[in-house]
């Protein structure tokens, strides 16, 4: 007698409903549970796990179907075969795309190409003959916005007043194009601006010029970083200086390249010289120049975390420090009395003497989370640190500098988590967006929050004179007050559409803003 003649035989089975009932109501339990505030260190660990319980839930419904429905034995291997073959089905014509800062992945057809893929490596016609010599970036402007973060590398500008009702009088477009992929911002000079960006198989240093927005010259290495969270693409922004150009790749490539038409000067790979390991999703570490040195972190141990390269040369100048990198980028400032380069690392925040490297002062700050936002300096002997993740934010005193000394901790407070941006300091008040969910003022006397406000996920800051730009995550920029009396969201409009994680750039009156697919620069109207 075969299978199927001896389950027509047997009596039906009785369908288990109590199961069902008791699966549904413990995966809403489950589901509910799982949205209570301040289960999770932050948005991203809570989706993780929602997501993950949605998979359980349906492996059990799943199973409920096979076990608990009464079937026979042949259609309970051909449900699993059918289960089984859709989710294949599923796998191989889907993919992800990259997450929000949330971790929500975007999903898209895997046939479908990614948008970068059709741009060209040199975006011109012109042969690389014709191409040299188009930009003169050692012409410097009244408003250059040279490296990450603007002139001072602290998220700041000046600028002429704008008018601020963006309804009435939306900023003007001058050009809109697109761009390949990556989460580098531009950096500014004269009427050029340059930036590193995914082009196919490539990853490239491009530099526009401002009127028009037409592509001069790119200098194409060949690599593509990929990763399916944080997404395709190098990572951080060119500095500027004396006409050439200084880069970092997210495999740790250190470019250094003529401005006038993008040809290598020389190129270090920071990772493998300096024994290191990238990352997890990228470096990210924008380069500093000081005087005749180009600093980057390196993230090597035994002495090479923090490196210092002859801007000129190329050649090793001093190394120090034995901290793996996370992904800020280091800083000059004024402390205790001297110059020094602040760091995040992996596991602790340095200060380093610019001219030798010498560790000054070092605070351990473990947790094995990334840590994104720069040290901030705040004058005298006191530096703000910052992280998402469920970090948050401390106020350090590091007192008289010397080899190992220890800061001391003046506050610490988790009610701002910046995850992928800096933070702007202005009249003893730090402004930051917190996880995503909102953009909050803190008291740096106490660590108290002063208001929270506004809804702009994972974007980025920049404060311009007396107002707070907001590039939120989905595109739109917005002006906000930057005062503590209350939040005040002035005006805001669609400058981009979808995910933008690269921070936006003020040049006197121009708006420069891109994202991983499109790039635009708008004028900022003068009064309303």
């Amino acid at each position: 007698m075969d299978v199927e003649s001896s389950d027509a035989t047997r009596p039906p089975r009785r369908v288990r409903w109590w199961l069902l009932v008791a699966i549904v109501a413990a995966s809403g339990a489950l589901l509910g549970g799982l949205q209570v505030p301040d289960l999770f260190p932050d948005d991203a660990h809570r989706n993780l796990a929602t997501l993950a319980a949605m998979g359980l839930v349906a492996g059990l419904l799943t199973l409920w179907t096979v076990l608990g429905t009464g079937l026979s034995g042949r259609q309970q291997v051909r449900t699993l075969l059918g289960v089984a073959l859709a989710v294949a089905m599923a796998v191989g014509c889907v993919r992800v795309e990259g997450c929000s800062g949330n971790l929500t992945p975007r999903l898209t057809w895997r046939w479908k190409p990614k948008p970068d893929e059709s741009l060209a490596t040199v975006g011109d016609e012109k042969s690389s003959a014709e191409l040299a010599n188009v930009a003169d970036l050692s012409s410097t402007g009244e408003h250059d916005f040279p490296q990450f973060l603007g002139p001072n590398r602290d998220a700041s500008v000046e600028a002429p007043a704008f008018g601020t009702d963006w309804s009435a009088h939306p900023p003007h477009l001058l050009w809109r194009q697109p761009i390949g992929a990556g989460w580098s911002s531009f950096a500014l000079v004269g009427d050029y601006a340059v930036t590193q960006e995914q082009r196919g198989d490539d990853e490239c240093v491009t530099c526009y010029a401002l009127d028009g927005g037409k592509l001069l010259w790119t200098h194409a290495d060949p690599g593509r970083f990929s990763h399916p969270m944080s997404g395709d693409g190098p990572r951080a922004t060119p500095t500027v200086d004396e006409g050439r150009v200084y880069t970092l790749g997210a495999f740790g490539r250190l470019n250094c390249l003529d401005g006038r038409s993008g040809k290598l000067v020389w190129t270090h790979d920071i990772v493998k010289e300096n024994d290191a390991r990238p990352p997890q999703w990228g470096k990210s570490c924008s380069p500093l120049v000081v005087g005749d040195l180009v600093i980057a972190s390196a993230g090597g141990l035994k002495g090479w975390s923090l490196v210092a390269y002859n801007k000129q040369t190329g050649e090793v100048v001093w190394h120090a420090g034995d901290a793996p990198s996370s992904y800020a980028s280091p800083r000059l400032a004024e402390m205790a009395g001297m110059r020094q380069v602040l760091m995040v690392n992996a596991d602790s925040v340095t200060g380093h003497d610019p001219d030798d490297g010498r560790v000054l002062w070092r605070f351990k700050w473990p947790g094995g989370q990334p840590k994104v936002p720069d040290a901030v300096a705040l004058g005298g002997d006191q530096v703000f640190i910052s992280a998402g993740y469920g970090l948050g934010c401390k106020l350090l005193e590091i007192g008289p500098s010397g080899e190992g000394g220890s800061p001391r901790v003046v506050w610490e407070s988790n009610k701002l988590k910046p995850k992928f941006t800096n933070v702007v300091v202005r009249d003893g008040y730090v402004y930051g967006l917190d996880d995503g969910r909102t953009l909050n003022c803190l008291d740096l006397n106490d660590g108290k929050v002063r208001w929270r406000g506004g809804r702009y996920g994972h974007g980025q800051i920049l404060l311009v004179n007396d107002l707070l730009l907001v590039q939120a995550e989905l595109g739109d920029v917005a002006l906000v007050k930057a005062s503590p009396e209350r939040f005040t969201e002035l005006t805001r409009f669609a400058a981009l559409q979808g995910q933008t994680w690269n921070n936006p750039v003020v040049a006197g009156r121009l708006l420069l803003v891109r994202n991983a697919t499109e790039a635009a620069c708008y004028e900022l109207r003068v009064g309303d």
